[in-house]
């Protein structure tokens, strides 16, 4: 506008020059005469041309504001709809292993067995209360269902046939939280929640890991995506991400000297003692779900109060458990590692407790290790930066001793094994993940021999 006056300023000007010009010399006159007509017609031109901005902009500003409320209107709707807040998810795999094994403790002569699992159908769903609430519950189908079966077990009793229940297969509450979260930087959560040790409770979806099984090391000394009922506190603050919870605790009559604690997980009974806690602490930088990252983990916890023969025991029978954890994921290159170091007190008295309780396993071998380490590292190359085809080749290296040490006495190297492999991931599509591996166990015992292994797998996963 500033532009504009100025321009009828000096059309202004022009007039007045030009009549005393006129004075003078007529055809002058005519000159500037046209030369002022010129000038206005520019700046009518000019000023329609404003107009006709100023109303676009009018009608441009109105049509957001109508947008606006359209969009706003929608987001009400939606979130009216009860639908619109609920998720529902799935993932599960089906492998085929053939691998050579032994019948019992003594056993150095290894047969083949080809065996196919239906390992798990897990489905996951969860709604969202209000910005701050919401809640989940995963569901985890286990080995093609449930019901009594006969199982045999060669490294109990000599070698012995025993009918369980669970043995034809497993449902079970993997996940059910609420959770209240005003923000990132702190959120909690109650019910049955799973524990950040291992990665395992982390990574635990087929496309998530490279080997058809999940890590062999780690199913040697925690449960397998460990779960507890309890409470726990979570949140982030710029690349760092924390947790620290509050859960039952182990039950000692179920330790087994070749997983150590694992089959302490309560899962087994209907109800769950709680006159132990345990304690999980964990600190990530970066995110182990989405790439590159490093993390500790540290889990404490009295397991004795937990038997429901408590006065077996007369120690605590403390568990410790440091996990220290890696992960590096850029480009096509993958490589994660973990390691894990536990102590277990009172490990002699809980055996002796163990042995003399009827009904319970493990019996005669039921020595257990006062410490236990395990680790892993893993390392692939997707090759689809290289070539149009979505594969990932990988090695990978298993090491488990639950028996590192014990209270007294020497420790059978026949639990320390260890596990070397190659193998592949072809992925058709993103939810869908088909995996081949091939490798060699390696028992830390001269008499026995190693053993080759084999295994194929498909997994799959979905979000609605």
């Amino acid at each position: 506008m500033k532009w504009n006056l100025n321009a009828v300023a000096l059309g202004m000007s022009v007039f007045l020059s030009t009549n005393a010009l006129a004075a003078v010399d007529p055809e002058a006159l005519q000159q500037a005469v046209e030369r002022q007509e010129y000038e206005l017609k520019l700046l009518k031109q000019q000023l329609a041309a404003m107009a006709e901005q100023q109303q676009q902009q009018q009608q441009q500003q109105q049509q957001a504001k109508q947008q606006e409320v359209v969009k706003a209107a929608v987001q009400s709707e939606e979130a009216k709809r009860p639908w619109s807040r609920f998720k529902f998810e799935s993932y599960g795999s089906v492998n085929y292993t053939s691998d050579e094994y032994y019948d019992n403790v003594q056993d150095t002569s290894p047969e083949r067995r080809g065996r196919f699992d239906l390992e798990r159908i897990v489905t996951e769903f969860g709604y969202q209360f209000t910005d701050e609430w919401d809640m989940e519950v995963e569901i985890e189908y286990e080995h093609g269902g449930t019901g009594s079966a006969l199982e045999y077990d060669g490294f109990d009793e000599f070698g012995e046939f025993e009918s369980e229940v669970e043995a034809g297969g497993e449902v079970m509450i993997e996940k059910a939280q609420l959770r209240y979260r005003p923000n990132q930087h702190f959120g909690i959560k109650f019910g049955n929640i799973h524990l950040p040790i291992g990665l395992s409770s982390i990574l635990h979806k087929p496309n998530q890991y490279l080997t058809v099984l999940r890590h062999r090391s780690e199913a040697a000394m925690l449960p397998a995506v460990w779960n507890e009922t309890g409470v726990g506190i979570f949140g982030e603050y710029a690349d760092f991400h924390y947790q620290a919870q509050v859960i039952s605790g182990l039950n000692s009559e179920y330790f087994r000297t070749y997983d150590w604690i694992a089959s302490g997980h309560q899962k087994r009974f209907e109800r769950v003692n709680a006159d132990d806690l345990a304690y999980a602490l964990r600190l990530d930088y970066g995110s182990f779900k989405q790439g590159t990252a490093v993390g500790v983990a540290y889990y404490y916890g009295n397991t004795s109060g937990n038997r429901h023969k408590s006065n077996k025991v007369s120690g605590d029978g403390s568990v410790s458990i440091l996990a220290v954890s890696g992960a590096y994921v850029e480009g096509p290159w993958i490589l994660r590692g973990q390691y894990l170091h536990g102590t277990l007190s009172d490990a002699d008295a809980i055996t002796q407790a163990n042995k003399s309780t009827p009904g319970l396993k493990p019996g005669n071998f039921a020595q257990l290790g006062s410490e236990s380490e395990v680790f892993f590292i893993e390392a692939g190359i997707d090759l689809h930066h290289f070539f149009d085809l979505p594969l990932t080749v990988f090695a990978n290296l298993d090491y488990a001793n639950p028996l590192a040490d014990v209270d007294s006495g020497s420790a059978t190297k026949r639990y320390e094994n260890t596990w070397t492999s190659l193998g592949v991931n072809y992925s058709p599509i993103p939810e869908i993940v088909i995996k081949a591996e091939a490798g060699r166990q390696q028992v830390a015992v001269a008499a026995i021999p190693d053993t080759n292994f084999f295994a194929l797998g498909v997994g799959y996963q979905f979000s609605l």
